[in-house]
């Protein structure tokens, strides 16, 4: 018997992370995701893991490809949005992203920013970005919209002085010294295992 579940996370990775981590120790495999849903059914308890993956900044070719990529591994990929967007029609320029991804559309990345990659346990932890200078260019990449929407949103309370623009840099400035201060602990990291 299926449960569907309705969640939204947003750009909160880690927090969608491990609320799939939590439902598949609770014996639950997810086989499904909308907008705002996520369907499950049963499984043995810790059967699967799961892994949130940020790939709006690529392009639709980039994304299928490595989709393709970690199917080849044996992985199971299902895309997620990262808003709530309902329209039709939509274009979204990302300026943070390759040459291929700026501008995203219905029939390119858009609502389509996050791979939610699913793993049979093994018994050894699930992580996608092993290496220190891998999870290191990764965290620069999922920080690239946060700080790009940080610079708007300060340019806009600059020009303005509008009190939105300066609760909307507010929401985006924790995000932003979150992922500087992980990436510079993994940078130290990474200096310590060189000696």
């Amino acid at each position: 018997m299926s449960r569907t579940y309705v969640r939204f996370f947003g750009g909160l990775l880690t927090l969608q992370e491990r609320w799939l981590n939590k439902m598949a120790q609770r014996g639950y495999r997810l086989v499904h995701t909308t907008k705002a849903t996520y369907t499950f059914t049963p499984c043995q308890s810790g059967e699967y893991q799961y892994c949130v993956e940020f790939i709006g900044e690529k392009s639709r070719q980039g994304a299928e490809a490595y989709q393709a990529f970690l199917e080849e591994m044996g992985y199971k990929v299902f895309y997620k949005n990262i808003n709530l967007n309902y329209s039709v029609g939509k274009v979204r320029w990302r300026p943070w992203a390759q040459s291929g991804g700026q501008l995203a559309t219905h029939a390119t990345t858009f609502d389509r920013e996050l791979l939610i990659v699913e793993k049979k346990a093994d018994g050894k932890p699930f992580a996608l970005h092993t290496t220190y200078a891998d999870r290191m260019a990764y965290i620069r990449r999922v920080q690239r919209p946060w700080l790009c929407l940080l610079a708007f949103s300060a340019l806009g309370f600059a020009l303005t002085r509008g009190w939105i623009w300066g609760i909307f840099g507010a929401v985006c400035l924790p995000a932003v010294l979150a992922q500087t201060a992980e990436w510079l602990l993994l940078r130290q990291q990474a200096k310590t295992e060189e000696w």
